[in-house]
């Protein structure tokens, strides 16, 4: 049934591929064409089409021998896109996924290990981020940046409430939220819309309170236990002491024009360093404070790494390979944090920010998490986020809404 149904899925999208100029791979007058399906994570458009086309130009000088073509894909559409693509064994040899994508393509058998890429220099990459990237101890990703969030905070809006010092933890969130409810001045910019990631919501407060998404040997939810019961009431709890906007089972966790950056709410617990830049925008760089991840019973900080990743199909996966070790290596991989304001994912590169506050950001780094590692992660919290938002909305209690989620997720995970 899923082999009909990837095959379906791949037709039905076999227009937009072909669309989209890909390649299967293969020579071309004795070069090998080598095709990487990217994703715009240097937010100007001139800057990142620039980057690309001298990465293209400078590996081809170094390698006369291979062809390559950056692909440049838009992030609309990506799941579904590269589905098709693995399942047609067509559009590209390489593609730039995150952890929580990795684990169902490797369960298809469609993508392949990239050890040999990293080879020598395993040991200059952050730990976590090769580990984030692997399935069963094989390398499917060469890490080529790292993500990281942290809080951050209007320090004018605390101490308008008389909150002297930022909190450290969910408890102390917790205890400041009626002082700002005062004010009128939620304190968490919640962003409870199902079609916000979990990953920057719910998930970090489940972490922090040592609970997780799924069982340990991966056949059932386990959100629904203690830990995320505790949650989602602490989020129940935080809403009924004026400390969400009302209309938090709606809102995003878009920054800019956020009641965040109008100096409306206090603080948003899981923002990239662009959060911080537009929040500065909004209220001011001298009231933004970036903070270390809210502690519950554990310190956690969702990041994670992008990892070029080797279709199984390819037919050049030795140039394959050879072009991602390039693009993990410390001279690229210190270029793209530059211009993207990411981070890098190895603890020789060292790339010039422009943001003050990156530093900050960095500090989180070691606890950074890339999230509950399964073939179904996204599937769950499709099942999931809905009863998050009917808690939220007042139609059922913590425990009712996670328990209907879990039965839901404990079905799909028992049919495969």
């Amino acid at each position: 049934m899923r082999k009909v149904a990837v095959a379906g899925l791949a037709a039905a999208l076999g227009v937009s591929l072909a669309a989209c100029g890909g390649s299967d791979g293969g020579s071309d007058g004795g070069k090998s064409t080598v095709t990487l399906w990217m994703y715009p994570v240097i937010d100007d458009q001139a800057k990142n089409k620039a980057f690309w086309d001298k990465t293209e130009k400078d590996f081809e000088a170094k390698n006369p021998t291979i062809d390559v073509k950056v692909d440049q894909q838009p992030w609309d559409g990506r799941q579904q896109k590269i589905t098709a693509a693995l399942a047609s064994k067509k559009g590209f040899d390489l593609v730039l996924l995150g952890p929580d994508q990795i684990p169902q393509y490797v369960k298809q058998g469609t993508v392949a290990p990239v050890d040999d890429a990293v080879g020598a220099d395993k040991a200059a990459f952050r730990p976590n981020a090769l580990n984030a990237l692997s399935v069963d101890g094989k390398l499917y990703g060469v890490p080529v940046y790292q993500t990281i969030t942290a809080p951050i905070w209007n320090k004018k809006l605390l101490e308008d409430a008389g909150v002297t010092e930022v909190p450290k933890t969910w408890d102390e969130v917790l205890a400041a939220a009626p002082k700002l409810a005062a004010k009128k001045t939620p304190i968490l910019l919640y962003p409870g819309a199902p079609e916000t990631s979990l990953n920057l919501s719910f998930y970090p407060i489940l972490w922090a309170n040592g609970g997780t998404v799924f069982s340990a040997d991966g056949k059932s939810a386990a959100f629904n236990g203690p830990a995320g019961v505790k949650s989602l009431q602490f989020l129940l709890d935080l809403q009924k002491a004026g400390g969400l906007p009302e209309n938090a089972a709606t809102l995003s966790n878009t920054i800019e024009g956020s009641p965040l950056a109008l100096g409306k709410v206090a603080m948003y617990h899981a923002a990239a360093p662009l959060g911080a830049t537009q929040l500065g925008k909004g209220v001011g760089d001298e009231n933004v404070v970036v903070g270390g991840p809210l502690e519950g019973s554990a310190k956690v900080a969702f990041g994670i790494p992008g990892g070029i990743v080797l279709a199984q199909h390819s037919k050049v996966a030795d140039a394959a390979k050879k072009f991602a070790a390039y693009l993990g290596s410390a001279e690229i991989a210190t270029q793209l944090a530059t211009e993207s304001g990411y981070f890098t994912a190895r603890t020789d590169a060292s790339p010039t920010s422009t943001s003050p506050l990156a530093k900050e950001f960095e500090q989180s780094l070691e606890f950074a998490f890339p999230g509950d590692s399964h073939a179904s992660a996204r599937q769950v919290m499709t099942a999931l986020s809905p009863e998050i938002q009917s808690a939220l909305q007042g139609k059922k209690d913590a425990k009712q809404a996670l328990d209907d989620a879990a039965k839901l997720v404990n079905d799909q995970l028992a049919t495969g």
